[in-house]
């Protein structure tokens, strides 16, 4: 598994210093390439390899052996090796750790033969060895056999302590160095070489191959993925049930003037009939010419009355006017003062409008087998025109032909974002340790074709918004951010990697001078254990942080951290994505409504939400939690969704709802604490799905307040 190492901003390799509040200070660990074991180095963690060579004419011995392994007095039994005279297993050792061998022989119709046993201690052995760590061949003898089999012993990790104190771990077969604590890998699993030269895992469990290394919590993740699989049908249902107001017709352009009629033709296509001199055309009487004017300024949205009379939304003053800020001319004179407000649903209903402009008529037809879902829909998606694939979709399953009116594309476009999002395929990673947000996997150039991939996964997603289809999960919210040309900051860490955002925080509100924090503008990173330099501005690794500049490196470092060398396959997935749907058709969303946009809105169960909430400083009969679930209850559900939002960062909800809410260590309740004064804002904590609801003195306070908070605030919180 390769995953970003959570330190401290970096400080070159022979400086050292404390963070007060945060002790693990991490750097580059030293890199080696010789194996000596130092005499007081008595912690040394071991992998330790079993690796047997069993004579072939003992006809009484069987098919699969397997070998019982007593370490420190507990025992274990290893799996069986099937049809092999050269088994192979793993054990993790320490050098002071006492082993007991005993070989078996499984045996299908009567007991197990015991072929062999043998002892061996580790300590004994290295002293043997000249304290050198090396291959050691132990004889087991056999039962009724003259003859000796050899087991060959192979150690492979060291744990060491560099001149700092620090501790950190050697692997001496893949020459590398690492600060996190090795794990074999996971039961099943096998480490394999291709013919040129690549490493790959085998899961003999499930016959798959990945170039990602397997550990515990990667094959746990899957294992979830999995579940979540044999879900689909509760998924799906809960997933059809998603929405974004409905499928009423809805047309910002108001009325068709007198005398005109909207029709559609056989294929779908829509077309206008002017009933005074009668005739037809394509274009919508309301808009012609419109998509051809120059673009509005930057914040500025057009929308329509009731009666179809253009009007200006200058979203930076929040204000609105007639008069178009391209022209200067008024739409009309003297018209009614409109209220600024900021309306989601007329931003869905006004995109939409702008789809169906885009549109291109008659339908194509996408085949896909349930079995090969990833790979025919990618070569069918990539061998379409960008303008064919605004075309009406007609998707069809081998075997299930029928008419598609909507619902076979909806569960293609379900099943496909579950598969191509699997972090088992190396183009994602989740955001965070129990963060099930999708942001994308810095190693994905395993994958020599990650390229190709990155752009068909923008094409699919521009396809879901376009079309109004939803998909099953989600990316994480400074993700959203990159496709609606927004840029991220230091507060977009918080939700992807909290302790490396409170590290920062730190250094923000500290006088690093004082402490002697010796930092500079350069950071190292680790892909799948390669460890590289990376300068966040030139000649970095020479410019010291300071207490003048340190607000600028803050902020390099936190963009480093958010795009951490993925630029090209985030251009690669923007240049699918453009080909299907120019960004600039979504710029008038920020990064929640987007995800609501391309993953729907769920129906919240009040009565699930207060079942499955926790209080801190507050009990469920505070006047403040009265009123908090009094307001719940006022407003619609695209407030509660916003709400939602607000507190854990996403507007998906688990498929067993609140009860399975998930914070960054693990399952996380929704939870309401007491914090700060009346005339504080609400703050939110993403990372553990909590509110922090000051003690407002009576319920209009707090109703303008959580208002004001999910309505009006960009990030996670406010002071």
């Amino acid at each position: 598994m390769f995953e970003e190492k959570k330190k401290q901003p970096q400080n070159k390799t022979n400086h050292h210093h404390k963070n007060p509040k945060q002790t693990n200070q991490k750097t580059k660990p030293p890199h080696t390439h010789t194996p000596p074991i130092k005499a007081l180095e008595l912690q040394v963690l071991f992998r330790f390899f079993i690796s047997a060579k069993l004579k072939e004419k003992n006809k009484w011995f069987g098919p699969s052996p397997y070998v019982e392994v007593s370490v420190d007095g507990q025992s274990k039994k290893t799996e069986k090796c099937n049809n092999t005279n050269s088994p192979k297993w793993k054990q993790i050792v320490t050098p002071v750790s006492k082993l007991n061998f005993r070989v078996w022989s499984h045996q299908t119709l009567k007991s197990d033969v015991l072929l062999g046993s043998a002892a061996l201690d580790i300590h004994e052995t290295l002293k043997s060895n000249s304290m050198k760590l090396e291959q050691v061949v132990v004889t087991l003898h056999l039962v009724g056999d003259r003859e000796p089999a050899e087991v060959c012993f192979i150690f492979s990790w060291e744990q060491r302590v560099d001149q700092h104190g620090r501790v950190y771990y050697v692997d001496h077969v893949e020459k590398r160095t690492t600060w996190d604590r090795p794990e074999p890998l996971p039961p099943s699993w096998e480490r394999r070489v291709d013919n040129m030269g690549r490493i790959y895992y085998v899961d003999h469990f499930t016959r798959t191959t990945t170039w990602q290394r397997p550990t515990l919590e990667s094959v746990r993740n899957y294992e979830q993925w999995q579940l979540q699989r044999s879900q689909l049908q509760g998924a799906m249902q809960q997933f059809n049930q998603r929405f974004i107001y409905g499928n009423k017709e809805f047309d910002p352009l108001g009325p068709l003037p007198h005398g005109w009629e909207k029709r559609t033709d056989s294929n779908g296509r829509v077309y206008f009939v002017n009933h005074n001199t009668r005739i037809t055309q394509w274009e919508d009487p309301r808009s012609q010419g419109q998509l051809n004017e120059k673009p509005l300024p930057e914040g500025w949205e057009m929308r329509f009355t009731v009666d179809g009379i253009p009007y200006f939304v200058d979203h930076n003053r929040r204000t609105t006017t007639y008069i178009d800020p391209r022209t200067g001319k008024s739409a009309l004179d003297n018209g009614p003062q409109i209220a600024y407000v900021r309306d989601f649903k007329a931003k869905v209903h006004y995109f939409r409008f702008w789809c169906q402009q885009l549109a291109m008529p008659q339908h194509i037809k996408i085949t896909v087998s349930r079995k090969t879902l990833f790979e025919d829909s990618f070569q069918q998606i990539m061998s379409f025109s960008p303008q064919d694939l605004r075309r009406r979709l007609w998707v069809i399953f081998p075997g299930e032909e029928g008419l598609d009116y909507g619902g076979v594309a909806r569960e293609w476009f379900f099943l496909l974002s579950h598969e191509v999002l699997n972090p088992m395929y190396c183009l994602f990673e989740y955001a965070g340790k129990d963060n099930y947000c999708l942001q994308i996997n810095p190693a994905s150039y395993i994958n020599p074709d990650h390229l190709k991939y990155f752009r068909f996964i923008g094409r699919f997603i521009a396809m879901a918004l376009f079309h109004g289809k939803f998909i099953d999960t989600g990316f994480s919210l400074p993700f959203y951010k990159r496709i609606l040309n927004k840029p991220v900051g230091l507060k977009d860490l918080e939700s992807v990697d909290p302790e490396f955002y409170n590290s920062l925080i730190w250094v923000k509100e500290n006088d690093i001078e004082e402490c002697g924090l010796e930092m500079f503008f350069s950071v190292d990173k680790e892909i799948l254990g390669e460890i590289k330099s990376h300068d966040l501005k030139p000649n970095g690794s020479n410019i010291l942080v300071t207490e003048e500049n340190k607000e600028e490196y803050i902020r390099l470092v936190a963009e480093w951290r958010l795009s951490r060398g993925v630029e090209e396959q985030t251009q690669a997935f923007f240049e699918g994505f453009n080909e299907i749907l120019p960004q600039q058709y979504l710029q008038y969303f920020d990064a929640k409504e987007l995800e609501v946009l391309l993953c729907g809105m769920q129906e919240i169960d009040l009565n699930d939400w207060q079942r499955h909430t926790i209080y801190r400083h507050y009990t469920r009969t505070s006047r403040q939690i009265v009123w908090f679930w009094q307001f719940v209850k006022e407003i619609d559900n695209e407030k509660r969704m916003r709400l939602l939002q607000f507190v854990t960062g996403t507007c998906r909800l688990p498929v067993g709802g609140f009860a399975d809410l998930m914070g960054s260590n693990g399952p996380q309740k929704f939870c309401i604490e007491k914090v700060g004064k009346e005339n504080w804002l609400p703050r939110s904590h993403t990372c553990f799905n909590r509110l922090d609801l000051p003690p407002y003195k009576n319920y209009e306070q707090l109703k303008e307040k959580l208002l004001f908070a999910i309505e009006e605030t960009e990030g996670f919180g406010q002071e």
